[in-house]
């Protein structure tokens, strides 16, 4: 089974400008719960600025998602993960030679002794940990499946394969991740940004590789250009590949139409799976084709969402779908006045750059037809 992590609360919160407030993230993480989705990686407490508190606060809410920390790996961040009562913490170090070498000015002996003294202290805390490799698709595979192998030799409950700064293409990852597969057998997990505008694609490459877990953001919010959006990673996973993932999908439409509250970022009326306009239709031919057989069209049904389909009229519709508006707004013109109307309702919708409501539609035929 794939198993969704969310990290709205973390990397998502991460987008320059945003800021949830307490009660913004509680509402999240509820609702993220609500969907079904499997783990909420809800902050990193070392942040301080209220991250602790409200992931104590998530913490003590008993949803069914597990719950996880982000650290670094110091004693320090871990220590106050256990001390929200967080029972699942993420240990992360960069393993990219030039992020080992550049960030921590360090070499690899002491990212190593690192993830061994700190997963140690996270276990004796009581908390599972997984393990993270920033930098991973940077980094030398040598030197990648040496660490992966320390973190199995751990205990990690799994690893994380971070394409930290998007560089990736589905092929590659997909390589590089079934080589990481063939040398260490640890359960395995996804994290992707959107860089290059591959995020999801590389998300489903992960799975494709043996990657049993993926992260998410909602709506993909993240820094720079973002994370895989937890929309479409679901939808593909459910819709192209076949797997179920257990979140409702139902949900995913109000968690992004929240999540752009919140953060302060308005919601696209194209974004993928979830924005307004992705189930609008206004070409006649395919107005016409959603009205025979909606898959035609449409890739799935827009309610397995929480969307509605739409028909507008505008500059691309023909003299069938006018018709059976003003059929809808009881105006029955000849065929010769449609031609007319028509012609008039695509030079509205020209000028004013979008489609036309009933009532504009309405006083276009009655001027024509008077």
């Amino acid at each position: 089974m794939i198993r969704i992590v969310d990290t709205t609360l973390r990397d998502g919160e991460q987008t320059p400008g945003v800021a949830f407030s307490i009660g913004e993230k509680i509402a999240i993480a509820r609702m993220l719960d609500d969907a079904g989705v499997h783990f909420i990686e809800a902050g990193t407490p070392a942040m301080e600025h209220g991250e602790a508190e409200a992931i104590r606060e998530i913490n003590a809410m008993g949803l069914r998602a597990g719950i996880i920390t982000w650290n670094r790996a110091l004693e320090s961040d871990i220590e106050k993960s256990l001390q929200c009562g967080s029972s699942n913490i993420h240990i992360s170090l960069p393993v990219s030679d030039f992020m080992i070498r550049h960030k921590l000015g360090r070499g690899r002996d002491y990212v190593l002794n690192r993830l061994a003294e700190t997963v140690e202290f996270a276990k004796s805390g009581g908390a599972a940990v997984s393990i993270g490799a920033e930098d991973a698709t940077r980094a030398d595979e040598t030197f990648l499946a040496e660490y992966a192998g320390l973190a199995l030799e751990l205990g990690a409950a799994r690893f994380r394969y971070c394409d930290t700064v998007g560089v990736m293409d589905p092929f590659t990852l997909k390589d590089k991740v079934e080589t990481l597969a063939e040398k260490v057998n640890i359960p395995l997990e996804i994290h992707t940004h959107n860089d290059f505008g591959m995020a999801t694609a590389n998300a489903i490459a992960g799975v494709k590789a043996g990657a049993s877990f993926i992260d998410t953001t909602i709506t993909g919010i993240g820094e720079r250009a973002g994370n895989a959006p937890l929309e479409e990673v679901v939808m593909a996973l459910e819709v192209i590949m076949g797997i179920k993932t257990g979140v409702k999908t139902t949900c995913l439409k109000s968690l992004a139409q929240f999540t752009a509250m919140a953060s302060g970022r308005a919601l696209p009326e194209s974004k993928t799976i979830v924005g307004d306009q992705v189930f609008t239709h206004e070409s006649g031919i395919h107005a016409d084709g959603v009205l025979k057989d909606p898959r035609l069209y449409e890739p799935f049904d827009p309610g397995l969402v929480g969307a509605i389909r739409r028909i507008v009229i505008g500059k691309h519709s023909g003299p069938k779908m006018v018709k059976r508006k003003l059929s809808q707004l009881h105006v029955n013109p000849g065929d010769e006045d449609i031609v007319k109307i028509v012609e008039i309702i695509r030079a509205a919708a020209s000028s004013q750059k979008g489609g036309l409501t009933d009532s504009e539609i309405a006083s276009i035929a009655y001027r024509s037809l008077n």
